[in-house]
């Protein structure tokens, strides 16, 4: 099959196309172009990233659910959530999500990579990853065995502490949980502060970190307010991209590859409107199929969190954001000094702990804020209060995504399938617990008036679980629906390369077979400096060159 060459605009000929600048696509537009004979085009369909508040840390109350730096996605009713739609966000700008999101910096397990290694995925080990991981970092700690000195992304400790949160961190000492300074060194178990990605009190973001140094290239061309319509195949072979921007429908065409780092939603979506995808679905959608590939949209997975909100006996973040002159102080705070509560991430602190005491590895994550909110975007209570949530690190649970139109303007229908097995349930509840212990030991328990939410008349393991059910919702990190391997639903190969689609990669949070144990920024950058690496070592025998070199 061979598309006839669309009469609209042409923007030429590249070496590699980019689709979408967010942390993945950053990456590979910094790499890939460090070689002046290599031409590489970068697109994202938001706008620049000139929106103060991104650069800001405490601005993702700005940019979240705002449609100016957020795709404003929502899920379908879900079954597990009692019909309710939840807000996706998904970050529309450059630097995508890492523009948009709570800056905390956590990579997972070394036992998450071993199994994608276990699974077949070769070359994605801990050991196999451990490298990228330390080249894209720059700690402020600086370098070791775990982490990276002079990378492009700075990581930095937390430069405001509250007294209720060491009040969870002791509390958690108290009851066998230990302290741990470092989630991404020799374990992750523990409970401390986050590092977050920022420098000097600013988000460090995947465009500020990859995209700034290296704007000036000429062999670099980014182009933003670009919305990606469908690839151009010739012969089961991905050549060329179809566009909409500023000056209307644009093509253009790809000499080695076609690179979609678009994320877990809207790769998969372009896939499937490009006609690579279920076949049953995409025909039910009114989409030719190109290549019927079944994984394509499947395996979606995401952390769920459930909120445990607090009343405090003692003032909180609420009361300063919400006091006129003790904003403004925050606001000097930061101008002068780049330090005090808007130099915070989403979360103060952090516990990696296990549900139950037989389990070899943690499987609940604790994010502990010295505040309350219903969601980013919509403020600080109006009272004192702090917030406890709580999410499984490797639920079982299996969503999907489904295109329902060819129009490239009509988001997939999104089915997380949350709260679906027994055991996700089952630790959900045991993580609601513990929190529960937690605010009852001292330290901490000096700082309880009483419990808000879920509230103290929800006592049983089934209404804890419609609580869940009522009020939990995503913690932003959605995965998998284009998996490397090699099994049925795999959609790539472990060098990220399509299955049955030559010249086109996937290189995103969506190739994750597995979800990791934590945050996912982190293990998406790593993700597009291995991928610029197999890249690379790919493009040498296409050209005639000795890999060795």
């Amino acid at each position: 099959m061979t598309d006839q060459m669309p009469a609209i605009g042409d923007d030429g000929v590249f070496d590699y196309i980019i689709v979408g600048a967010g942390s993945a696509g950053c990456v590979l537009a910094n790499r890939l172009s460090a070689d002046p004979a290599i031409r590489v085009l970068l697109l994202e369909a938001g706008p620049p990233d000139r929106y103060p508040w991104i650069h800001i840390p405490v601005g993702y109350f700005k940019t979240m659910h705002n449609p100016r730096t957020d795709w404003c996605l929502k899920t379908e009713p879900d079954p597990g959530l009692g019909g309710r739609r939840l807000a996706w966000p998904r970050g529309r700008v450059l630097g995508g999500s890492s523009s948009i999101n709570g800056l905390l910096y956590i990579r997972g397990q070394s036992a998450d990579y071993d199994q994608w290694r276990q699974l077949g995925c070769e070359g994605w080990s801990y050991a196999d990853v451990l490298p990228y991981f330390r080249r894209a970092e720059h700690n402020e700690r600086g370098e070791d065995a775990f982490h990276g000195g002079d990378g492009p992304l700075y990581v930095s400790d937390m430069r405001v502490r509250r007294d209720v949160s060491d009040a969870f961190i002791d509390a958690a000492a108290a009851i066998g949980i230990p302290r741990n300074s470092d989630f991404n060194g020799a374990q992750q178990e523990g409970a401390g502060y986050f590092q977050l990605t920022a420098r000097n009190g600013r988000r460090c973001s995947a465009a500020v970190a990859y995209l700034n140094p290296v704007r000036h290239r000429r062999n670099l061309v980014i182009v933003t307010g670009a919305q990606a319509e469908r690839l151009v195949m010739t012969d089961r072979r991905a050549t060329g991209l179809i566009y909409r921007g500023a000056n209307g429908r644009r093509y253009a065409q790809a000499r080695s590859e076609i690179l979609l780092a678009a994320g877990a939603v809207h790769s998969p979506h372009l896939l499937m409107l490009s006609g690579i995808g279920p076949g049953a679905r995409l025909t039910k959608a009114g989409i030719g199929v190109c290549h019927d590939l079944p994984g394509v949209g499947e395996n979606l997975q995401d952390h769920l969190q459930a909120r445990l909100v607090y009343a405090s006996t003692r003032p909180t973040l609420n009361d300063e954001v919400n006091n006129p002159l003790l904003k403004i102080k925050i606001g000097l705070e930061y101008l002068l000094f780049r330090r005090g509560p808007m130099t915070m991430g989403a979360s103060q602190v952090c516990i990696f702990a296990r549900s139950a005491p037989g389990l070899d590895l943690p499987d609940i994550q604790f994010h502990i804020q010295p505040l309350s909110s219903d969601s980013p975007g919509e403020g600080l209570h109006h009272y004192s209060a702090f917030t406890a949530s709580v999410c499984q690190l490797r639920p079982e649970s299996r969503g999907h995504l489904e295109t329902t139109s060819p129009d490239p303007f009509t988001n997939p229908a999104i089915h997380p399938n949350y709260l679906a097995t027994e055991t996700d349930c089952a630790t959900m509840i045991a993580g609601m617990r513990l929190g529960r212990r937690l605010a009852a030991t001292p330290p901490l328990a000096g700082f309880v008036k009483g419990e808000l939410s879920p509230g103290p008349e929800i006592v049983s393991d089934d209404e804890l679980l419609d609580a869940a059910r009522r009020t939990a919702t995503t913690i932003y990190h959605p995965v998998g629906t284009c998996k490397m391997g090699h099994d049925d639903l795999a959609v790539t190969d472990p060098r990220l390369r399509v299955h049955g689609v030559a010249g086109l990669r996937v290189v995103d949070a969506s190739v994750m077979p597995t979800l990791v144990s934590g945050n996912t920024n982190a293990p998406t950058i790593m993700i597009a400096e291995k991928a610029a690496d197999m890249i690379l070592a790919d493009r040498r025998p296409a050209a005639g060159l000795d890999p060795r070199q």
